[in-house]
């Protein structure tokens, strides 16, 4: 009998003629394989020390090691964050599993097809979105199978989200060995691309081929990590799906460590805590469910050290090839208001540059309004972020950038689902994960995927997204302002929103 348990046991670490068990720096981790047996998939897996206790609000520490065969056969706890409730355009793929949701967070997930540890296959590092205040590498959405199968070893993370992941506070800050607080999330990103820097290698993946991608807060994680000196040479390629941190604008406010200083101390003082060790003796749900705590990233002088426009605009950023691109209905805006309404909130935010607003965001007709006002959004919390990522790329770096416009209107169910070219919905075709999202797709659909998808491989492997049987993507340049449209046809053309975005440079330029 123990004869047979010990054989079947031998089955499920080469089954397929692959182990399912490998042996990182801190021990040995047993994973699974996909139903058709072609790739691993190891859930689960730790890259930092559980942040909880007297952790909380500390940069990442190593991980224990262990004795045994760790099981990565599941996800670990997904960040701290409020219950998963599908609404708006985000549907229950696109949200973490209900349970278990965790302060120790701090793992992620790879998904290889690689035969052996010499295989080195280009590595893809995906940062989750969700407003730094929810997701987490185990929605379905990311799952990393399609993009294995396709020669790329992908890894899923996640981060300290919320106040757990940005508090900043003046005893914070003296505790800490860089004199700095917050930026904690950034950190855990920073450690995750240590760990795969350091283990990667055993699962088929090349430790000196790693891309970074994210999408919304992930690819604003992204920009701020091209620009921080603590990330350099830890990553080699970048893509940054709706984000960046370019324009400091309403939406996208620039704080410096004091400022965040001062609302960790107004938060504290919310609950009642005079000490950090009262901060620390909080549990997670009261400090959860408190509001006011900071949650996004700062300058602080450690980990960002300027502002990501001055890093960019004197060459230090870290000079990789990149992908920036947003949606064509990348909305942040609520229920459009009537014209007459518009035109009157325009010319008091906007003044003597009202009549410039309107003649590229029209408000003649209650229609165009609503039009111009999903336009106007998505211009100013990500066009605008992602044109100006392009151009300073362009005028300081030496490696290229690639700027593409996702256009295609994610197929629709019902009338309540007719969302256009929707805030996320490019992910499922990027990584070909059409299969994990329930939409009625046509055979147009599985086409772009396939593009899109093989732009992204490409891009991985050699830090350019062309390839054969492609439509030719060539780099930015400011003098041609050319971006890839990816729609039912896929086709290189001049950026179609150049007047709106040329406004937003112009109005936030005069605004410093």
């Amino acid at each position: 009998m123990h004869k047979l348990i010990f054989f079947l046991s031998l089955i499920s670490f080469t089954a397929f003629g692959q182990s399912t068990t490998v042996k990182t720096e801190n021990g040995a981790i047993e994973g699974t394989m996909s139903k058709a047996g072609d790739v691993r998939i190891f859930r689960g897996v730790p890259f930092a020390a559980p942040p909880v206790g007297n952790l909380r609000w500390k940069a990442p520490q190593a991980v224990a090691n262990w004795f045994g065969v760790r099981n990565c056969r599941t996800f670990g706890p997904s960040p701290m964050q409020g219950k998963p409730v599908p609404f708006m355009y985000w549907s229950s793929e696109f949200l973490i599993p209900e349970s278990p949701i965790s302060e120790d967070c701090l793992y992620l997930n790879v998904w290889t097809s690689a035969k052996s540890a010499t295989a080195k296959q280009p590595v893809i590092v995906y940062v989750p979105g969700g407003g730094f205040r929810s997701g987490g590498g185990a929605c379905p959405i990311y799952d990393g199978e399609s993009m294995a199968k396709k020669g790329v070893v992908f890894v899923t993370i996640n981060y300290r989200l919320g106040v757990f992941g940005f508090l900043a506070h003046p005893e914070l800050t003296q505790e800490s060995s860089y004199q700095a607080s917050g930026n904690y999330a950034l950190l855990d990103i920073i450690a995750a691309l240590r760990w795969v820097q350091k283990n990667i290698a055993a699962m088929g993946g090349d430790p000196a081929n790693v891309t970074l991608a994210g999408q919304s807060a992930g690819a604003f994680a992204v920009n701020f990590l091209t620009a921080s000196p603590l990330a350099k040479g830890l990553f080699h390629r970048a893509i940054a799906e709706s984000g960046g941190s370019f324009v400091t604008s309403p939406i996208r406010p620039k704080l410096t460590l004091k400022d965040a200083e001062q609302q960790g101390i107004t938060f504290a003082k919310s609950l009642n805590a005079m000490s950090l060790g009262e901060l620390r003796a909080k549990s997670a749900d009261e400090l959860l469910k408190a509001t006011g705590g900071l949650s996004s990233p700062i300058v602080d002088g450690y980990v960002v050290p300027e502002s990501i426009y001055a890093i960019y605009d004197k060459g230090r950023q870290n000079d990789v090839p990149v992908i920036v691109g947003w949606n064509e209905d990348d909305r942040v805006s609520g229920p459009p208001v009537k014209a007459e309404i518009f035109r009157e909130q325009v010319k008091k935010r906007f003044g003597d540059k009202a009549d410039a607003y309107l003649n590229v965001y029209p408000a003649r007709t209650d229609a165009e309004a609503a039009q111009s006002q999903i336009a106007s959004g998505r211009d100013e919390a990500f066009g605008i972020q992602d044109y100006k990522w392009a151009k300073m790329q362009a005028k300081t770096g030496k490696t290229p950038v690639y700027v593409y416009n996702f256009n295609r209107k994610v197929p629709a169910s019902t009338p309540e689902t007719q969302f256009g070219a929707f805030h996320s919905g490019e992910i499922v075709y990027a990584y070909d994960n059409l299969h994990t999202l329930s939409r009625p797709w046509e055979p147009v659909d599985r086409q772009i995927a396939t593009a899109m998808s093989a732009y992204w491989v490409n891009f991985a492997k050699t830090g350019n997204p062309n390839g054969k049987n492609l439509p030719n993507w060539p780099a930015y340049k400011p003098t041609a302002e050319n971006v890839i449209v990816i729609d039912k046809t896929i086709r290189s053309q001049a950026l179609p929103t150049k007047p709106q975005l040329a406004f937003w440079e112009h109005y936030y330029a005069a605004e410093k």
